[in-house]
Formats: C-alpha cells, sequence, structure tokens
C-alpha cells in the first residue's frame, strides 16, 4: 500500500517539465491498432493507464518495443482477434477506444465496459453507440461486454449529430470511421486538444480526418493507414495542475514543454485570483507572492474551463479570500473530495452542481484518501499548502495519471515522499482506525 506523506507549508520554486498529454496516450494508443505494420509514439508519459494499455494490446498479439524512456514502438499487425481481456479493460475508463479501433478493424469488438474514475454515476456511453449504428453496426451490451459487428461490408459513412459534446464519443467515432465507406459527417462534436492530437495521429498514417477542433469533423475513409512516427502534445492538465500548487503554495514555477494556448482557459482564472502567468514560446512561468482573490468558475467543454481541472482550482480557492462559486457543466457530481478537505479546515458548501468556498486563513495536515484522479491531484495540493503533515492514500488513482509527481515536487522544494506501508501495517491502521 502506497502513501504519500506531505509536510506542507514550503513554496514551490524551480523547472518543471510536462510530460506527454495522458488524454491523448490513452486513445493514440488504441488507435495503433489500425496501422498496418510499425508506428513510432513519442512524449508517451510514464503513468499506469498506458502501462494498462500496453499489456492490453500485448495480450491481444501486439509487438511492443521500448525505445527510450518515452518512445515505444508498436506493432498491431499480428493481432488477429477482436477481444480484449476483461480483467484490464475494467480498471480503465479509455479501454472504451478499442471498440471503436477493433470494429474499425476487424468489423468487430467485444470490449469490457470501461472502468475508471466514476464521478457518482456510471460513465455512460450512448452517444458512442449512436455513431457506432449510424455506420450500419449492431450493438449490444451483455453481461458487462460491449458487443459490436459491422454488417456484410463492413461499416459506412453517415451522418451523425452528437447530443452531448462528448471527447470519448468523438474520438471513438473517428477510429470507427477511418475505414468506412464514403465520408463520416460528426456534428457538435468536442473540440479539446486531445481529439485533434488523435485526428493528427490518424492523418500522419494516412487517415483522412478534416475539422478536428471545430464543431464539425469529416472522415472520408481510406482503405488502410501505414506506419509512421508521431509525438505527442504535452499534458494541458498535469501542466495546470502545477500551475495550481504554485498558486497555492506561493514561489515561483518555470513550467516548460507546454502549449500556452491550450493553457488559456486555466491562465485567466489564475490571473483573475491574482497569480502572475508569462507565456514564452513553450514554456510559462507562474508565481505568486500576494494574497488569492476569490472567483467564480464553471467548467465547461474546451475552449471553457477543463472539468479536469475543477478539484485542483478549488483547492487553491480554500485559501482566498471571501467567497468563491464553482458550477461544474459537465458532469453531474464531482464533489467527493469536499469531505476530504473539510478534514483540513475547509469550508465548502455543495448545493447540487455548485460547490461554495468560504476562503479559510489556512489549512491544515489531515488523513485523506484519494477518490479519483484528478481530486487525487487536489489532495497532494491541499498537503503541500496545509500546516503541518499530510498523509494521502489511494495514491494509485493519481498515478493513472500524473508521471512522478513526487519526483517533479521533490524537485522544486516540495517535502513530499511515497512510503510503502506493509499490508498488516495498513490492516492495523485500519483496524484502529
Amino acid at each position: 500500500m502506497t502513501r504519500y506523506i506531505i509536510k506542507g507549508g514550503k513554496p514551490l520554486n524551480g523547472v518543471i517539465e510536462i510530460s506527454g498529454a495522458k488524454n491523448a496516450a490513452v486513445a493514440i494508443i488504441p488507435a495503433a491498432m489500425l496501422v498496418d505494420g510499425a508506428c513510432r509514439i513519442e512524449n508517451i508519459p510514464q503513468i499506469s493507464d498506458v502501462t494498462m494499455l500496453l499489456n492490453i494490446l500485448k495480450r491481444m498479439g501486439a509487438r511492443v518495443r521500448t525505445v527510450d524512456r518515452h518512445t515505444m514502438d508498436i506493432d498491431c499487425s499480428g493481432v488477429r482477434r477482436a477481444r480484449a481481456d476483461f480483467d484490464i479493460m475494467t480498471r480503465i475508463r479509455a479501454s472504451y477506444y478499442l471498440i471503436g479501433a477493433l470494429l474499425g478493424r476487424f468489423g468487430e469488438a467485444v470490449v469490457a465496459m470501461p472502468g475508471g474514475c466514476n464521478f457518482g454515476s456510471v460513465r455512460p456511453i450512448d452517444q458512442h453507440v449512436k455513431g457506432f449504428i449510424a455506420m450500419g453496426a449492431q450493438v449490444e451490451v451483455k453481461n458487462g461486454l460491449v458487443i459490436a459487428r459491422a454488417p456484410e461490408g463492413g461499416l459506412h459513412g453517415a451522418d451523425i449529430y452528437l447530443d452531448v459534446a462528448s471527447v470519448g464519443a468523438t474520438i471513438n467515432i473517428m477510429l470507427a470511421a477511418c475505414f468506412a465507406r464514403g465520408v463520416t459527417r460528426v456534428e457538435n462534436v468536442a473540440r479539446e486538444p486531445h481529439i485533434v492530437d488523435v485526428a493528427n495521429f490518424l492523418n500522419a498514417m494516412g487517415a483522412d480526418i478534416r475539422g478536428a477542433g471545430t464543431n464539425v469533423i469529416k472522415i472520408r475513409g481510406v482503405s488502410r493507414l501505414n506506419g509512421g512516427s508521431y509525438a505527442l502534445i504535452p499534458d494541458q492538465i498535469e501542466a495546470g495542475t502545477y500551475m495550481a500548487a504554485v498558486a497555492g503554495t506561493g514561489g515561483s514555477l518555470l513550467i516548460k514543454n507546454v502549449i500556452p494556448k491550450h493553457m488559456d482557459c486555466i491562465t485567466g482564472k489564475l490571473e483573475e485570483m491574482g497569480v502572475s502567468v508569462r507565456e514564452g514560446e513553450d514554456q510559462i512561468l507562474v508565481s505568486r507572492t500576494g494574497p488569492l482573490r476569490r472567483i467564480n468558475v464553471k467548467t465547461l467543454p474546451y475552449p471553457g474551463f477543463p472539468t479536469d481541472m475543477q478539484p485542483q482550482i478549488a483547492t487553491v480557492l480554500c485559501l482566498a479570500q471571501g467567497t468563491s462559486v464553482i458550477t461544474e457543466g459537465v458532469w453531474d457530481t464531482r464533489y467527493k473530495y469536499v469531505n476530504e478537505l473539510l478534514k483540513m479546515g475547509a469550508q465548502i458548501t455543495v448545493d447540487g452542481r455548485r460547490a461554495i468556498i468560504e476562503g479559510v486563513g489556512q489549512l491544515t495536515g489531515a488523513h485523506l484518501k484519494a477518490c479519483d484522479l484528478r481530486a487525487g491531484a487536489a489532495m497532494v495540493i491541499a498537503g503541500l499548502c496545509a500546516q503541518g503533515v499530510t498523509e494521502i492514500q489511494g495514491v494509485d488513482y493519481i498515478e493513472r495519471g500524473y508521471e512522478d509527481l513526487v519526483g517533479k515536487l521533490r524537485r522544486v522544494g516540495a517535502d513530499i515522499q511515497s512510503v510503502e506501508i506493509p499490508e498488516n501495517e495498513e490492516a492495523q491502521v485500519i483496524k484502529i482506525g
């Protein structure tokens, strides 16, 4: 059992290098299933979600070769089946991208319902299914499996309108449509940077996808995708998390390997709070010396403020002067982490999709439990800002999406360590508690 132990109250100063985008990696790795031959993917983050996806592909017969720490050669030409292993699939949400990839390649997909973080309700895949059916597939959910089959002759192009701008559905439909006959036109699509990255990867391999990053994407089916090389974009949410951390602790961080344009939605809110943000070509200098000001935040699809940054910004607002209001505009609820912050002295009231935050002068260390990936990142920020010692369990959630979080923070002055607790000692702690 791994836990993070944090002694808070230290400002962050120095340089942090941002890894490749987690949300792009977990879509592009399944997309390699469509490529005839080897493709080299660079700037892959070393996170557990990536490890699980690579293991799924290897169990299906793919050859995966490590070139260096962040570069992989993936060759799926040896994969001969359209069924993925159940056990790993249920532990990761992005496994559902294999539905579109396998359906596109084999005309059939048998994939477990996705796992990963749960924000109070099962993440629906109805918009994914809507797109597959429009292209001619038959889809059923049975015994925890999604079973999709294309008609004889394969999928065909279609006009599809998404009821909500779903990131997952946008990507999955793109994957399935790469080899579909004719043109697939998808309206009301999501516009997040990693969707553009997936489209760019597929196009680099020979696909014909246009409009990614706008409200309408058109996919003209091609006969095959060839191998090639592609480098992932930097991780917008990882960069935003470190920006929020220095906003909370004070200090100055030079955050390198970023695309500043992707950060505008986060930068604007931090500046509104009184944080200094200076942009370079591929880096951002973030510093805070004065008090934090209250703000209101509403999460929205890109280019709005990202829902994946909501717990982190809420944690920082606990230290701001005055009353802040956060409105969650993407998920029905994403406030499980609030009870953990209350243990530290935060004053937060949740009313449906709204959280009302009364700023307090200081958070105090506590024993916390991460309940999902971004909530776990928020717990780390809270511990860095707090007076005293904070202990966080459930860090496997955090390591799903952040490469070397502890090492990166230690190098900029944080007092944080990862501690292994034997199972028998963990049981004693639970019993005593």
